[in-house]
């Protein structure tokens, strides 16, 4: 018989090879780094903005002038970007000219009108082809006659020979220019001694004496009146319907103050020669920003 000692160290010498074995055959398990980078999330999503929705400021330009060159006042432009003081933007900055969403006023579309609806007659069917009807001839009441019968058919043969009359097509009105729909003055008396060319100059000189007066051109609200715009003097800008706007500048007195209404015909300044060569007024009249010929506008004198 084997001895119990012998016994029990060979079970143990199996044990340990199958130990061995088993620790050879597994697959190491995956390593996971800790401390790596974070994953990114997904990229944020940039709406673009909208042609004219903002500006970028060059050298030379103010608040005041960008306001101008867009239609818009100054004050709300400063309160789009947050900016507590207009005498200080920098050069580069983007600044918004348009009016955030939800703050524009979007007017009512009108309608087309309304089309009156009348219903058609209905003529009484005239049977053909029987011998049994009489067609009383037309003219009046007359007693029938194969004669008058003959006439009456001849006369109906005659006229659906007649060539079709024509419609008179009326001359379609011109169109009135641009800003035509307020009712102009002129804002000074001089003459003009510098007409407007597009693309060149955004308005009209008109010639006077220090002093003159310079009349609102149509009714409205003062948006400016300062000297914050380069090559302008003392400017006043007058805010009209329709998104049209009137500028007067080189004055040598500011009589209308910003906010205040002016009604057409007031006297909101006096002529002068501020930042000019000469006396006279600078007359400009803009639709959102964009300058139109005055001399289109104003009445003929």
């Amino acid at each position: 018989m084997a001895n119990p000692m012998s016994r029990y160290a060979i079970l143990l010498a199996v044990l340990a090879a199958g130990l061995l074995g088993g620790c050879a055959s597994r697959t190491p398990a995956p390593v996971i780094e800790r401390g790596g980078a974070p994953g990114k999330g997904p990229a944020p999503v940039t709406i673009p903005a909208k042609p004219g929705e903002f500006h970028t400021v060059k050298r030379g330009e103010t608040l005041y002038s960008i306001a101008l060159e867009h239609g818009q006042s100054y004050r709300d432009v400063a309160a789009w970007n947050n900016i507590d003081n207009p005498n200080v933007i920098r050069i580069g900055q983007q600044l918004r000219v348009a009016p955030p969403e939800g703050v524009a006023v979007v007017k009512p579309v009108a309608g087309p009108a309304a089309v009156e609806i009348r219903p058609l007659v209905a003529s009484s069917p005239i049977p053909t082809g029987s011998d049994t009807v009489k067609h009383e001839p037309k003219g009046g009441k007359q007693p029938y006659t194969e004669q008058a019968m003959a006439a009456a058919q001849k006369a109906e043969v005659a006229h659906a020979q007649q060539p079709a009359v024509q419609a008179r097509v009326e001359p379609r009105p011109a169109e009135p220019a641009a800003g035509g729909e307020l009712n102009w003055a002129w804002p000074s008396g001089g003459k003009v001694i510098t007409a407007y060319v597009e693309g060149s100059s955004k308005g009209v000189d008109i010639e006077g004496r220090i002093g003159e007066p310079v009349l609102a051109t149509e009714a409205g609200k003062v948006t400016y009146a300062g000297s914050g715009i380069r090559g302008y003097g003392n400017l006043l800008i007058i805010q009209h319907a329709s998104g049209l706007s009137s500028v007067y500048a080189h004055n040598s007195k500011l009589l209308a103050k910003e906010g205040q209404q002016v009604a057409r015909g007031q006297k909101i300044a006096e002529l002068g020669n501020s930042d000019a060569d000469q006396a006279k007024l600078h007359f400009e009249i803009r639709r959102q920003g964009k300058p139109l010929d005055p001399l289109k506008l104003l009445p003929q004198r």
